[in-house]
């Protein structure tokens, strides 16, 4: 009986390990298939920027002579430079005041709750889905009349309040699913308010705070609205770069897909040199 039991048990197992290698595959093959047709958009601007103005248009195939053509137009019809420092200094400006904003007002959500909190929380979201349009012509003449039009501080201040729920709600899901042994162990052995968010909260919660910062560059990278409708050409940063090779001749899509790789590929570069750290920070408690 027991070496026909193990004889019928053997047969289950393999049945069983082929069945969990296939669903395993399958899912690979989906994830890499998902992946490519994402990707692939920005493969072919990628191709497209190595072409002329006429491959471009009459020849969109994979197999082409490759010209640096588009990107020395680019690089002389404009200084790429200038756009690309004010889209570092918006983007990581923004994301620095949002996070000075939004770790105390997450704290006092997480830590010290009231009747409101929650309604605070679903009104803080509630605004981003506010059309952009339906405050810019108040948001535009406010920024006129103080003289904050075309200029980074404007962009500044539109983007940290643009990405300010999204970081307040994150920051809240990582403090909240912090123990709170740990911050009233610090209380009895005295450390104030201040040294509880310093050298216990944010030490702890790093990896969340990161990808949340990461995050919030990354969207104010990509924010285009804004900067079209509040900048002309001193604070205008790539997006406002990328939108000036559309003219009333039409569009030149290699060279319009030359800048577009130009302006994409510094995210592109900090997105895969943090991913790891991304993944990380929003598997700690971001994401349920």
């Amino acid at each position: 009986m027991t070496t026909l039991g193990s004889k019928t048990a053997a047969p289950r197992s393999v049945t069983g390990w082929r069945s969990a290698q296939a669903k395993r595959a399958i899912i690979t093959v989906l994830g890499w298939s998902v992946a490519l047709v994402i990707f692939f958009p920005i493969f072919w601007m990628i191709l497209t920027g190595f072409k002329t103005e006429t491959a471009a248009i009459a020849d969109p195939t994979l197999i082409f002579s490759p010209t640096l053509e588009s990107y020395q137009a680019v690089h002389e019809r404009s200084g790429y430079a200038r756009f690309a420092l004010n889209s570092v200094a918006v983007a990581f400006g923004s994301t620095f005041f949002a996070l000075l904003i939004a770790i105390p007002c997450a704290y006092a959500m997480a830590f010290l709750p009231t009747k409101r909190t929650k309604g605070t929380l679903l009104w803080m979201l509630s605004t981003k889905m506010l059309p952009s349009v339906g405050v810019l012509v108040p948001i535009y003449l406010i920024f006129r009349d103080v003289g904050l039009l075309d200029t980074r501080t404007g962009l500044i201040i539109v983007y940290t309040l643009m990405n300010l729920p999204i970081v307040v709600w994150m920051l809240y899901t990582f403090f909240k699913d912090m123990p709170k042994d740990i911050l009233e162990a610090g209380r009895m052995d005295g450390a104030s308010t201040l040294q509880e968010v310093f050298f216990l909260l944010l030490p702890l919660t790093l990896p969340g705070i990161a990808s949340t910062g990461l995050l919030s560059v990354i969207l104010s990278w990509n924010e285009a609205f804004w900067s079209l409708n509040l900048t002309t050409s001193n604070a205008a940063p790539l997006t406002a770069y990328i939108a000036s090779f559309s003219s009333p001749e039409g569009l030149f899509w290699a060279k319009l897909s030359a800048a577009s790789t130009m302006a994409i590929a510094p995210i592109l570069i900090l997105g895969w040199m943090t991913q790891k750290q991304m993944v990380r920070g929003l598997t700690f408690g971001a994401v349920k």
